[in-house]
């Protein structure tokens, strides 16, 4: 990979340590913003020559929400940019440990995944002489301070990259917000300070997202979460069901007391349409059903097609095994709620999913579905009349995730 150029911030991120900078006395450097703005690259990059500069035989960290997103987001680039400005490089897969060599000096990076409240213990009783966190704004608050407090090499910095969030999230209130306070270099990144994107690139990220996630992911900004949720959903957006898809799939949320949704979905030329769906509400019946009676309503919704999966709500144990003893290959969601938001937001505004005009409960919680203003602190809808919004966001997942390659045709679009 050859740079042509590089823009102000990024030339800051990649020197701000460097004996001729006014910043080099810092303990930390945070680079926020919109996505695909150059930020992790130059990042990674300013970390190993930093490393390499200041140190000889030590121990670093790069750290991610998992260790396959870090070798996915930044050692996938970064290691052949090493290899090209003559960097030697060893990666001990097995051992996550990369030892990265340069005229005489050489020093070992262990990569560590941070995805949740235990993965501290992974990374507790090491020594380091600094740490690069990817992604920071995804990771517990325990696992970045743990982090943190293993930094006790003279002359150790840290290193912080993430998108943003909601602007009572932890990472902004105790370190951006307390940049100056921390001893810690703030750099915010825009789309236009990656030079490797071309104009109609750029504007294809920016129809990409709308509300508040527009305001996240294209803009940088902390922003809260308000109004309705899928704020670009309305009835342009409604199609005829297709005629004979090549696939089919259902999505499912539970409920007893609360309401059952169920999504039929048939595959047509690399699209997802919502061709047909279930949705039961005990109260409003007066009557809660059975496990029994749900594989049923199943059956008739399916109406002898076949079904390559259904994806079922995760608390749904009991049903999730009545299906399989019934012979339908069911498999628990991802129930990541603000994740899978943003993955169904993405593919419904690209069109890789769509909604058929039949699918009247879906659309009435598209116009119902509203984020909780009062959620401080967190992302959070409103828990009413989100039963099909969950059920579509399983399935939104479940398609991007690639489940039985059904992802080739969306990333295609």
């Amino acid at each position: 990979m050859r740079f042509e150029t590089f823009s102000r911030t990024q030339l800051s991120a990649l020197t701000w340590w460097s004996d001729s900078s006014p910043y080099r006395g810092l303990d930390a450097v945070i680079c926020d913003g919109a996505v695909r703005s150059g930020k992790t690259l130059c990042m990674g990059l300013s970390f190993v020559c930093w490393a390499t500069r200041r140190f000889e035989g030590q121990r670093f960290a790069l750290c991610g929400r998992t260790i396959g997103s870090i070798r996915r987001n930044l050692l996938s680039a970064l290691l052949p940019v090493l290899g090209d400005i003559g960097f030697s490089v060893e990666d001990r897969v097995s051992k996550n440990q990369i030892t990265i060599g340069y005229r005489g000096h050489s020093n070992i990076f262990y990569l560590f995944g941070g995805k949740d409240e235990s993965s501290q213990a992974l990374i507790q009783g090491v020594t380091l002489a600094g740490a690069l966190l990817d992604e920071t704004a995804l990771m517990p608050r325990s696992f970045v301070e743990q982090t943190c407090a293993r930094c006790s090499v003279a002359g150790s910095k840290l290193w912080f990259n993430c998108n943003p969030e909601s602007p009572w999230h932890w990472f902004y209130t105790e370190w951006i917000a307390k940049a100056e306070e921390k001893r810690a270099l703030y750099l915010h990144f825009d789309l236009d300070d990656n030079p490797a994107l071309s104009r109609a690139v750029i504007a294809r990220y920016r129809a990409m997202f709308s509300g508040v996630f527009y305001r996240r992911f294209i803009l940088g900004e902390w922003v809260a979460a308000e109004g309705r949720v899928y704020d670009f959903f309305d009835e342009t957006l409604l199609r005829d069901e297709p005629e004979e898809c090549t696939a089919y799939a259902m999505s499912c949320d539970y409920g007893t007391a609360n309401p059952f949704s169920l999504g039929l979905w048939g595959l047509k030329d690399g699209v997802w349409y919502r061709v047909a769906e279930y949705y039961y509400d005990s109260r409003r019946a007066g009557r809660q059903k059975t496990d029994a009676e749900y594989v049923r309503a199943v059956a008739r919704l399916a109406a002898g097609r076949p079904l390559r999966y259904i994806v079922v709500d995760p608390s749904a144990a009991s049903f999730i095994q009545a299906l399989r003893r019934a012979g339908y290959p069911a498999v628990k969601a991802d129930n990541d709620v603000c994740s899978g938001i943003r993955t169904a937001a993405d593919l419904l505004r690209s069109g890789a999913l769509v909604i058929c005009r039949g699918c009247g409960d879906a659309i009435r919680e598209f116009g119902l579905y509203c984020w909780d203003g009062g959620a401080v602190g967190r992302d959070a809808p409103v828990k009413q009349n989100d039963h099909a919004m969950d059920d579509i966001r399983y399935f939104a997942v479940s398609v991007a995730g690639g489940r039985d390659g059904f992802a080739a045709a969306w990333a295609e679009r």
